[in-house]
C-alpha cells in the first residue's frame, strides 16, 4: 500500500503492530497478591477501529514502539536499536501498580513494523552512493509513518510516548505533534551529539536540522553536548540562531563546573515553555550505557530520571522520546538492565 498525501497529512503503510489481551498478558509475570502494570494498562482491540478506541481511551498516555536501525545505518553506524522496545515492554507491563504507578494512564497502542524495510535495507551496498541514497530513502518512509500515527495521537488529546530506534524519528514525531497542534514545536534533546547536521537525505544525526527547515520545530536545546562531537559549521548555525538553537555542554556541566544543572534545567524549561515541548533522550548521552558508541563519559542514569521529572511538571510537554538505546538479545541482564531504566523514565514522566 502506498502513501496518499493530502496538504496536512499522508495515509499509513498499515504499519502499526496491535496487541490483544492474549500478548500483553504473556509479558506479564503474574505473582499471588500483587497487581501488574500490564493488568491494568489499556490496549487496542482487535474487533474495533483504532481511532475509535483512541478517542474513547481514558489513558493519557499512549506508549508505542519503533524497533528499526535503519536511520542509525544511513547515519553510518551499525548499532541495532531494534530491539529495546521488546526490554522496555517486558519491564514496564511488571511495574508495580500501586499508589505511585497507575497502569490505567497508559494505553499500549503496540509497535510500527518496519521488518520488509529492514530486510531492504539490508540488501542495499552502502559503500556506494546510490545504495546510501535509497537507504535515506527507506528513512523517509518510516517518517511518513511515524508522522501519521504521532498526529492521530495528539489529536485525540493524548501524550505519545515513543520507543525506539534511532533518533530519526525525531523528526516525525515533531511534524506529527505540529501538524495536529497546528502550531510549531520546541524540543530539548539529552545527547552527547548535537544531531542537527547538514540535510542531505534524512539520517538519525539531521532530524532537528529537517523540522527546523521545513517550520515543524521553532526552538531547540541540546543539554549535554559533548565539546568534543560539535562540528565548526554546526556551531556557526547555532550562533546565527542563538534566540531559537541554544545548548548547555556536558563540560560546562561536570568537568568545568561553570553551570550547575539544577539551574539550566530551570533555564530550559522558561527557554522552552512558550510552546509545547518534546523531551528526547538519546542513550547514548548516558554513562557506560547499552548503545553504540558507549559514552564514557555522560549523565548518569538518575540524573537523566530526575531532569525527566523535572521538565515535566506543566502541561507544557507535548512527548517523550527514548532512543538509541542498543540492547543485545544474547546478554540477557544487559537486555534487563535497558528494559528497567526505561521502564523507570516512562513512570517517571507520567507521575
Amino acid at each position: 500500500m502506498h502513501y496518499v498525501c493530502t496538504t496536512n497529512t499522508c495515509l499509513p503503510m498499515n504499519k502499526l503492530h496491535t496487541y490483544n489481551f492474549q500478548k500483553i498478558d504473556s509479558y506479564i509475570n503474574h505473582r499471588e497478591g500483587e497487581i501488574k502494570f500490564g493488568e491494568k494498562v489499556e490496549f487496542i482491540h482487535d474487533n474495533e477501529p483504532v481511532e475509535s478506541q483512541l478517542e474513547l481511551s481514558k489513558a493519557n498516555y499512549v506508549v508505542f514502539g519503533i524497533p528499526e536501525n535503519i536511520g542509525v545505518r544511513a547515519s553510518g553506524y551499525n548499532t541495532d536499536c531494534s530491539n529495546t522496545w521488546e526490554a522496555t515492554l517486558s519491564a514496564l507491563l511488571n511495574v508495580q501498580h500501586n499508589k505511585f504507578n497507575k497502569g490505567r494512564k497508559i494505553l499500549v497502542l503496540g509497535h510500527l513494523d518496519f521488518a520488509e524495510e529492514v530486510a531492504l535495507s539490508e540488501e542495499l551496498d552502502l559503500a556506494t552512493e546510490e545504495g546510501m541514497a535509497n537507504l535515506k530513502k527507506l528513512v523517509e518512509k518510516i517518517d511518513k509513518e511515524v508522522t501519521y500515527w504521532i498526529q492521530k495521537i495528539v489529536s485525540y488529546n493524548k501524550i505519545p510516548i515513543v520507543i525506539g530506534g534511532g533518533q530519526n524519528n525525531a523528526y516525525g514525531i515533531i511534524k506529527g505533534c505540529a501538524l495536529a497542534l497546528n502550531k510549531t514545536l520546541n524540543a530539548i534533546n539529552f545527547d552527547a551529539w548535537p544531531d542537527l547536521l547538514k540535510i542531505n537525505g534524512r539520517t538519525s544525526c539531521n532530524a532537528f536540522s529537517y523540522a527546523i527547515k521545513e517550520g515543524f520545530l521553532k526552538k531547540y536545546l541540546m543539554f549535554g553536548v559533548q565539546e568534543n562531537f560539535i562540528p565548526k559549521y554546526v556551531l556557526s548555525t547555532i550562533k546565527k540562531n542563538k534566540t531559537v538553537i541554544r545548548y548547555t555542554t556536558f563540560e560546562e556541566l561536570f568537568i568545568r563546573f561553570e553551570k550547575g544543572i539544577d539551574f539550566e534545567l530551570n533555564s530550559a524549561y522558561e527557554f522552552l515553555k512558550s510552546a509545547p515541548f518534546g523531551i528526547e533522550v538519546d542513550c547514548k548521552s548516558i554513562h557506560n550505557f547499552a548503545a553504540e558508541p558507549v559514552t564514557m563519559n555522560g549523565f548518569s542514569v538518575r540524573e537523566i530520571r530526575k531532569s525527566v521529572s523535572q521538565l515535566n511538571k506543566s502541561d507544557d510537554v507535548a512527548y517523550l522520546h527514548i532512543c538509541e538505546a542498543a540492547p543485545k538479545l544474547d546478554s540477557p541482564e544487559e537486555f534487563n538492565r535497558v528494559g528497567a531504566f526505561i521502564s523507570c523514565l516512562i513512570t517517571d514522566f507520567i507521575r
